[in-house]
This record gives structure tokens, sequence and C-alpha cells, in this order.
């Protein structure tokens, strides 16, 4: 590959990440969120309950800020706090999976529809390449975050 092409290349995937932001903007204004909090909303989808410090850490922000983050998302009843069973001092976060989905679902309704027709429109061979893209962009990524958080 030479180099204009890898110039056009990360120049469409640097486009890509921008208007991804703007989407997710975009879409968690119109849930009466910030584009941040509804993707850190994402996170709770994605991987359960978990404490305010693993919140803290998966996000970087600072526990204060989460704190912030989770009474801003049990105002709306998207997140409930409550104790841990084996040790009363822990709190954990537990996503209200069906409110968030009420809230969020159809507002990425037409996208995900477009999105898995795009999808489907690839063979199984070029979807293979792109999952090999994604996967190890978000390898590098994944490596940059933590070289830089770990100063």
């Amino acid at each position: 590959m030479n180099t204009e092409e890898i110039t056009r290349v990360r120049k469409l995937s640097q486009a890509y990440a921008y208007t991804s932001i703007q989407m997710h903007e975009t879409i968690g204004r119109e849930a009466g969120l910030s584009g941040t909090d509804h993707k850190y909303l994402g996170f709770l989808l994605q991987k359960g309950q978990m404490t305010a410090g693993e919140l803290s850490n998966l996000t970087g922000l600072t526990t204060g800020a989460v704190t912030g983050l989770i009474d801003r998302f049990e105002k709306k009843k998207l997140v409930k706090r409550r104790f841990a069973e084996d040790d009363r001092r822990k709190v954990l976060i537990e996503p209200n999976t069906k409110n968030i989905m009420a809230l969020l679902e159809p507002l990425y309704k037409e996208f995900r529809r477009q999105s898995e027709e795009l999808i489907a429109s690839f063979s199984s061979k070029e979807l293979k390449v792109i999952e090999t893209y994604f996967s190890k962009a978000i390898e590098i990524m994944t490596e940059t975050t933590n070289k830089l958080n770990n100063k």
C-alpha cells in the first residue's frame, strides 16, 4: 500500500470517528443526555452492573464526576444504586436495561437498520477485512489509552 492510500484511509477513519461523535452527541441530546453521558450508559449496558470505582476506571472520569453521572442517570431511572450482598459498604450501579432501551432504541432504529443493510451488502471476505481492521484498531486505541492513563 502506498502512502497516499494509507493517508486516504486514515482520513476516512478520522472522519468516521468525528461523525460518530456528532451523531452520538445528537442522539444523547434527543434523549435528554449529553453525548458523553449517553456513551457511558453504553458501558453499563455492555458490561452490566459495576461499582462507581469500576465505572471511573473504565471511563477515566474522577470518582466525583462518576457520582454526578450516576446521580443524573438515577434521576432519569436509567440506573439504580444498590448495596452488594456480600459487602454492604460496596455500592453497585445497576443499569435499568428496559428503561435505557425504551429511551434509546427509537433514536437508533433507522441507523441500525441502515447499518445492518450496509453490512449485509459486503461479501464474507470483505466483512472479514472490515472486522480485522476494527479489531486491530480497537487494540491500538486501547493500548494508546492505557499508556496515556498510566503515565
